[in-house]
């Protein structure tokens, strides 16, 4: 089973913010324990007594927000760079998808519901390309537990069955699952990669943009897991 990790960052209704990003991390279910692992280390810097107590969020952490005020900003920044590269420096079958939305472009449809159709469409898409290449396993999409639970769940199921605009999804097993953050690593790190891309589209802040660059779904050189609506 290929597991997408997905997460928001950036509100489709604050007037002051320009772009919505919804961003997913693909990884295969055997991955997923080693990965949690390798964020357990960096989490137990923070307090080695009892890391599971420290969750890794994008917004919290760069901005010395809550417990993460007492620790100085490069320090902090280090984490999120070393965070980033437990991605960088996994299996080559690990992908980020993500689709950057500026809500002005769309205006007046919903953000989250155009961003939601990509996303899943996308990896609905590698799903396809690795059954051509006699990978058979599906796919499933988990969430961190959000406002947007039952119209992303009634949309899925709407891409499953009538359609979305280029078709039928084919390849998922499910309608997506909804996490507490807390219990999941995972959660955590997508969290984190959604807020580095929201900053790098509405702030263009580069400083941790090119540490995931080349983690984004391409083949052939042509990249199908960054999808950006300017």
């Amino acid at each position: 089973m290929h597991l997408l990790y997905a997460d928001e960052s950036g509100s489709p209704k604050d007037p002051n913010q320009n772009y919505l990003v919804l961003a997913g991390v693909s990884v295969f279910e055997r991955q997923s324990f080693w990965i949690s692992n390798e964020l357990d280390k960096i989490a137990a810097r923070f307090d080695p007594a009892n890391p599971d107590e420290i969750e890794l969020h994008g917004n919290p952490v760069l901005n010395g927000k809550g417990i993460w005020r007492r620790y100085p900003r490069e320090t902090r920044f280090k984490a999120i760079e070393d965070i980033l590269q437990v991605l960088a420096n996994s299996h080559i079958s690990n992908r980020i998808f993500a689709s950057v939305i500026k809500k002005s472009s769309i205006s007046p449809a919903d953000p989250v519901e155009t961003a939601f159709e990509q996303l899943s469409n996308r990896f609905d898409l590698y799903l396809m390309r690795l059954y051509r290449n006699n990978d058979t396993q599906r796919g499933i999409i988990i969430f961190d537990k959000s406002t947007y639970e039952s119209s992303l769940q009634a949309l899925a199921t709407n891409f499953r069955t009538i359609g979305h605009s280029w078709g039928v999804l084919r390849n998922l097993a499910e309608v997506p699952l909804f996490l507490d953050s807390k219990a999941s690593r995972l959660i955590q790190l997508v969290d984190i990669i959604a807020y580095v891309i929201f900053r790098y589209y509405e702030r263009s802040d580069n400083r941790f943009f090119p540490i995931i660059k080349s983690r984004f779904d391409e083949e052939g050189g042509n990249v199908h897991g960054l999808h950006v609506i300017q």
